[in-house]
């Protein structure tokens, strides 16, 4: 049985649902900032998913970084599984811009977490969902 962790829980809210995996999206504001979780129990890492997942998580986050990069127009993409504080498989994908607050690092730990108006997190989650509801994956 599937359960998000309470961690990515606390952090995220659901975009869309996808074959293997949840799309979140993270509510710091700072950055476009989404989540892929596949939806397997007792999962840290890549390679304990089996082949067909691995393909799967492969297809899924080429399409959702690409959704991204289109609709935030972006100069960079980053994508990372890094665990070290959530140990539940989960891979980050975020825009980033020449000349964010972070830029050319990586965003942890840099600027305080921003939160979104109600607005501006409805605008992003309708936004997201229109471009990932019909991906192809």
């Amino acid at each position: 049985m599937f359960e998000l962790n309470p961690v990515l829980d606390g952090d995220t809210v659901t975009v869309v649902e996808w074959p293997l995996s949840l799309v979140l999206l993270s509510l710091d504001a700072n950055y476009p900032w989404c989540i892929l979780v596949p939806r397997r129990q007792a999962i840290r890492e890549i390679y304990e998913l089996d082949e067909h997942d691995q393909r799967q998580l492969l297809r899924e986050s080429s399409a959702l970084g690409e959704a991204m990069m289109d609709l935030f127009q972006g100069d960079k993409l980053n994508v990372a599984a890094l665990g070290n504080m959530v140990p539940q498989l989960h891979v980050h994908h975020i825009v980033r811009y020449e000349g964010d607050e972070a830029w050319p690092g990586p965003v942890w730990g840099v600027v305080e977490k921003m939160d979104y108006s109600e607005e501006l997190l409805h605008e992003r989650i309708d936004a997201l969902r229109d471009a990932l509801v019909d991906a192809d994956v």
